[in-house]
């Protein structure tokens, strides 16, 4: 049976060989794969705010448009389904690791986009429109949610880039291999020829 001296000494011990072993898988990067999923996946909730920020916002546009111009109902209609494709697809909760699903949001977001382009260039046929109140406030809040969706894709897109090539890089890979092997590279946007910058909402 240990006594209490020889207990005290290999307690002391077993500090002195788990502190620096510790300090030493700390600060070797043992904890960096789940540091930058975690900001890879904060980032992608950002984005994932700012464009529903912006379908918050179609429904009231296509009203206030409807009002001075009804007779543009393709327009309309362009608008309010491609709203209605992003509000109703169902995406995974990995979605940022399954290539698929990213592919078909990247798509019904860009239709949207692509919708709501549409019908801001309806309005320089209205100059009624351009001048309602309503509109010119939807005009810049849709304008500063466009610039947002800019910001929270930029920073995913870095967040992603540190994040994946922690993943395939050494000591990262290392890591990755013995603790973390269900750590999935993350997808990223692609941009669209013509669209490397924010969409103008300019009267």
């Amino acid at each position: 049976m240990a006594t209490a001296p020889s207990l005290a000494l290999s307690r002391r011990w077993s500090a002195i060989v788990l502190v620096p072993l510790m300090l030493l898988l700390g600060s070797c990067g043992i904890n960096t794969i789940p540091t930058l999923e975690e900001r890879a996946d904060a980032a992608w909730a950002e984005v994932l705010n700012q464009y529903q920020r912006r379908a918050d916002l179609v429904p009231n546009l296509v009203e206030t448009v409807r009002g001075y111009a009804q007779h543009e109902r393709e327009v309309l209609e362009a608008v309010t389904e491609a709203r209605s494709r992003v509000g109703q697809m169902q995406l995974p909760p990995d979605v940022t690791e399954d290539p698929e699903a990213f592919r078909r949001f990247q798509e019904n977001q860009q239709a949207l986009t692509g919708a709501l382009s549409r019908l801001i260039a309806v309005a320089e046929a209205y100059p009624d429109l351009k001048a309602n109140q309503n509109f010119l406030a939807l005009q810049s809040q849709l304008e500063g949610t466009e610039n947002r969706i800019a910001v929270a894709r930029r920073d995913y897109i870095e967040a992603v880039r540190q994040y994946n090539t922690e993943l395939r890089t050494i000591p990262g890979r290392w890591w990755a291999a013995f603790l973390y092997p269900d750590a999935e590279p993350k997808q990223n946007f692609t941009v669209a020829e013509g669209t490397e910058a924010a969409p103008k909402v300019t009267f």
